[in-house]
């Protein structure tokens, strides 16, 4: 086991230990989905692709991929962001 993999590992110890958020301690997306037209992304790290078909994002642990139809960017904030359209899938990768 690597150094990265120890320090993951004590995160998450150390996030249940003390009852923080995960998204705080792990440095992980928060995600919201409301209902099948919002998105709603807490902590990425930058916009990949911008089409109206597929929102490609990048997060702490690789891609977070939006597939839908009529996709917007509606707030783009320096650590949120917001898709509105028809969502068909939420994928990572």
């Amino acid at each position: 086991m690597g150094w990265r993999e120890t320090q993951e590992r004590l995160r998450r110890r150390l996030a249940v230990a003390l009852d923080l958020p995960g998204e705080i301690v792990l440095n992980l997306p928060k995600v919201v989905l409301i209902g099948n037209f919002q998105v709603f992304i807490e902590n990425y790290r930058g916009l990949l692709l911008y089409q109206a078909e597929t929102v490609r994002v990048l997060v702490e642990t690789g891609e977070l991929i939006i597939r839908g139809n009529d996709l917007v960017l509606r707030r783009i904030l320096a650590e949120e962001l917001l898709v509105e359209g028809r969502i068909q899938s939420i994928e990572f990768s």
